[in-house]
């Protein structure tokens, strides 16, 4: 029995727990209280899973990682553009 179904399980689970806060910060456009070494970091990091998903051909992998890359990306943005 394979066990894919549990990385889609946690690719979903991590991604929609990223969405709030995602919405919330792209909304108010407020990032005083986001560290911006820990979102350069982590949207590096989500990227570099994003990589190893592709290698894996792993499909929870690559699609939950590309949209955490973009939310990510766009906070990193908004923080960089507001501080």
């Amino acid at each position: 029995m394979s066990l894919e179904w549990l990385g889609y399980l946690a690719a979903t689970c991590t991604t929609v727990a990223f969405v709030p806060q995602a919405a919330k910060t792209l909304r108010s456009r407020d990032t005083s209280g986001i560290s911006l070494w820990m979102y350069v970091v982590f949207t590096f990091g989500v990227a570099c899973w994003f990589g190893y998903g592709l290698y894996l051909h792993s499909w929870p992998m690559i699609v939950s990682n590309a949209i955490t890359f973009v939310l990510a990306a766009s906070i990193l943005a908004l923080k960089l553009r507001y501080g």
